[in-house]
């Protein structure tokens, strides 16, 4: 069971009397102003991130060291953890959250004093299921640990937003699953593109096999390397029992993404990208040189011919191995466009003509189904309303994902499949009435204007189950090349953007 934090319990850590110690200079939570605070972090990762672009190395470390002193990043630090995250309710080892007002308040303090001397404690090993029938790790840190990864996040980040490549789209801000899959269609549509094999690849246990010594090299003279060593060292508790960790960082940690993106940062170099610097053609790619797609730990490159896709694998491959990363061979191989190929939940393939078209994957749809069938099944003994609250969401959630697919009959034969599980839900629920007293009680044209009279839904107060199939397609804006967040020229963009996807 989840311990929670009482308000007297005032993180224990933070001694009594100390400077900016609890005593001394109490916060009431409630009362922080979270715009000024956000204007401020935003404004410090903006100036790391134009130093970076400068290449002003001394500049860089300053600010971060500025970032990692300010009360406001521990604010939003803090925040982040303990109201934000999903996982905010999940203890680590020691098992205390951070919910309470009073003790959000003592945890900014402490994290603000305790960035640079204090000792990670293990995380907690969990399984999540996956996909395939497996268990993917998670290694959930404590609440403190989970706060200053946060701030240091907001430090390291912008540094790297500056240098990352171009076609990176896993664990970004302002990047997403729909970014990559334009960028796969854009390179590859039209009858004339030349790339037509793809290596579609993935990287064996990527967050459980980085090279420390490889990735602390890469960070440099980082103010807060110390810190980020002592996490990647600190060890893992499963059933009682600690095990340390000579390589890989923890997924489950807050800046875990950020170290997996560094780790595999320079991979399109090594598999043969050039870009044109110059000219009218500047910022594509050559024309008889690979793209390569990343997301994350999973990342395909489109190829002109099947001996390029095999040179490419064979350079990657030889790149990998330093960094204690390799291919997961089950899941890599080498495909034309022809015959398709699935990423990120999608399948894409070059059909007859020359059209390329991007679908929701047989495998991701069989999940869909499944998850409804099991969902319905739990449902058994409630009432209509309740069904319809917990279907709805989900709904919404998986057509909101595959909207900019090719995806309208898909839809529609996953809502045909919704249709009948509800109808036997609703038989079982009422065995001694006959179907058609069913069919009344529970389907009807309960929409407003739509032409849709068999819809299931609650009498009572007129909620009914929406349809996958009203969702409306629309094509995916490609975000663009080198645009981040935290570059202040693009502020206009960004805000655009924002108002076009409503991100937060």
């Amino acid at each position: 069971m989840t311990k929670t934090l009482e308000p007297k319990d005032k993180l224990d850590d933070v001694p009594k009397g100390a400077p900016n110690g609890p005593e001394d200079d109490p916060v009431d939570w409630h009362a922080i102003d979270w715009p000024a605070a956000e204007r401020e972090v935003k404004r410090l990762r903006q100036r790391i991130f134009t130093a970076s672009r400068k290449g002003d190395l001394k500049q860089v470390r300053n600010l971060q060291k500025l970032m990692l002193r300010s009360r406001s990043n521990a604010r939003i630090a803090v925040r982040r953890v303990a109201e934000n995250n999903a996982g905010r309710t999940t203890a680590g080892i020691d098992g205390k959250t951070a919910l309470l007002a009073p003790t959000k308040a003592a945890l900014v303090k402490w994290v603000q004093e305790n960035v640079n001397s204090w000792t990670p404690m293990p995380v907690k090993r969990v399984y999540i299921p996956k996909a395939n029938g497996r268990q993917r790790p998670l290694g959930i840190p404590v609440i403190r640990d989970r706060a200053l990864q946060a701030m240091v996040l907001n430090a390291l980040e912008p540094e790297w937003e500056a240098r990352f490549e171009p076609r990176s789209y896993g664990f970004r801000p302002g990047r997403g699953c729909h970014d990559a899959i334009e960028a796969i269609y854009q390179v590859a549509k039209g009858r004339r593109a030349h790339r037509r094999w793809v290596l579609d690849a993935d990287l064996a246990a990527a967050f459980d096999r980085i090279n420390h010594e490889r990735l602390l090299e890469a960070l440099g003279t980082f103010p807060a390397r110390s810190m980020i060593s002592a996490w990647l060292k600190a060890g893992v508790m499963e059933k009682g029992r600690f095990a340390p960790t000579a390589e890989g960082t923890p997924q489950g940690g807050v800046v875990s993404p950020l170290l997996l993106n560094i780790a595999l940062h320079g991979i399109e170099e090594a598999a043969g990208v050039r870009y044109r610097d110059h000219g009218v053609d500047a910022g594509k790619t050559v024309r008889s040189d690979p793209v390569l797609i990343r997301y994350a730990d999973d990342f395909v490159a489109l190829c002109h011919s099947v001996e390029q896709a095999q040179e490419v694998k064979g350079r990657l491959a030889t790149w990998l191995m330093p960094r204690g990363l390799a291919f997961n061979e089950d899941k890599t191989k080498i495909v034309c466009l022809e015959e398709g190929f699935d990423f990120l939940g999608f399948n894409i393939r070059r059909y007859k003509g020359g059209k390329l078209l991007t679908r929701p994957s047989q495998a991701a749809v069989k999940r869909f189904r499944d998850r409804l069938r099991t969902e319905v099944r739990t449902l058994r003994g409630t009432d209509a309303y309740t069904v319809v609250q917990t279907l709805n969401p989900i709904l919404r959630g998986w057509a909101a994902y595959y909207r900019t697919g090719v995806s309208k009959q898909i839809f529609n034969d996953v809502d045909d499949h919704l249709w009948w599980l509800l109808y036997r839900w609703a038989l079982r629920s009422h065995p001694k009435k006959s179907k058609k007293w069913v069919m009344k009680r529970y389907f009807g044209a309960f929409h407003p204007t739509r032409r849709a009279r068999w819809l299931f839904g609650d009498r009572y107060t007129g909620r009914y189950v929406v349809k996958t199939v009203w969702t409306p397609i629309v094509r995916h804006t490609l975000v663009q090349r080198d645009a981040s967040p935290d570059d202040p020229r693009l502020a206009d963009y960004w805000a655009q953007r924002r108002r076009k996807y409503q991100w937060s």
